[in-house]
């Protein structure tokens, strides 16, 4: 009997606030759903429903009323005029920006030179989406460029330059200064003093530090919209200008860098030898100085699937 009760107060109450939007006179709807509250706060026990409920529509205002209960998303060009128009914000809602190294996997798309849809693919968070640090990839720059150098250099010592070996002139008597070579370093033609000789600039830089620089740089070219998924990289034919027309459609590329899974295709080779604006890369050689001298990377499923297969490698010591 209790619950049937309750349910003909619940739809009484509802129809009262129904009634709301309905009733012209602000009084009329106050003292009905006060009436309505009344009657089911003192059969239900319940505080919450008491007559000064009516105080939050500001004295029965049917607008706020229908605000309060309506699930309706209001716009500025919404034909229903109940809301205001110059309350509603007319600025179009931004979404937030992807925050960088979290370590979250990432859905890219897949392509080819034909701007063909191939699909998608997952690239790993612990390689394509770590923190940012200027000072690992400082070091593996510097470490990069000291390997690459020749250290070719040399000069030669006092016993190398070539000249006589006889006293210029006698030890006393001359009034000059006491000299027993010429091929002495303060004679013109004479040796140079703690010159430079062949040496190797190389030094050792921890592969764990290596392989971080690697992945910041991958990480940073992904933040920037400038990691490009290709399906593979074959091209129908080796002409020069059919690839120039493929880069021309990418969009802000100034130097662009492919990188391949396997050995580089010849006709591939041919087509980008004569343009200095791009250059190719097994993933073998794939590296964070040649990553930084390129702003667009573009890499086929085979290199993405051969760089992850690197970077989770366990190092042997």
């Amino acid at each position: 009997m209790a619950v049937s009760m309750s349910r003909k107060l619940l739809r009484s109450f509802y129809g009262s606030l129904s009634a709301l939007g309905r009733h012209d006179s602000p009084s009329i709807t106050c003292q009905s759903f006060r009436t309505s509250l009344d009657l089911y706060g003192h059969l239900c026990g319940d505080s919450v429903f008491s007559s000064g409920s009516c105080g939050l529509f500001k004295g029965g205002s049917s607008i706020l009323a229908n605000r309060w209960l309506s699930t309706s998303i209001l716009t500025p060009e919404s034909s229903e005029g109940a809301f205001p128009s110059d309350l509603l914000s007319k600025k179009p809602m931004e979404t937030a920006e992807r925050a960088i190294g979290l370590y979250q996997d990432l859905v890219i798309p897949v392509t080819n030179f034909h701007n063909e849809d191939k699909g998608f693919m997952i690239l790993a968070g612990d390689v394509f989406d770590v923190p940012i640090r200027k000072d690992i990839i400082h070091r593996v720059v510097r470490w990069q460029l000291a390997k690459r150098q020749q250290g070719t250099h040399s000069t030669k010592t006092i016993s190398e330059v070539s000249g006589t070996g006889r006293k210029p002139w006698r030890q006393k008597g001359t009034g000059r200064a006491r000299h027993g070579t010429l091929r002495g370093p303060q004679f013109r033609g004479g040796a140079a003093m703690h010159g430079p000789k062949p040496r190797s600039h190389a030094f050792k830089l921890n592969k764990k530090v290596r392989r971080l620089g690697l992945r910041i740089a991958l990480t940073a070219r992904a933040a920037e919209g400038k990691l490009l998924v290709f399906d593979d990289l074959e091209v129908p034919t080796h002409k020069t200008k059919n690839l120039v027309n493929y880069v021309k459609q990418m969009e802000n590329m100034k130097k662009l860098l492919l990188v391949d899974g396997g050995p580089i295709n010849e006709k591939l080779k041919l087509a980008t030898q004569n343009l200095h604006y791009v250059n190719v890369l097994p993933s073998i050689g794939l590296n964070v100085y040649s990553l930084l001298l390129h702003d667009t990377l573009v890499m086929s499923r085979d290199a993405v699937n051969k760089i992850v297969e690197r970077m989770h490698t366990p190092i042997n010591r």
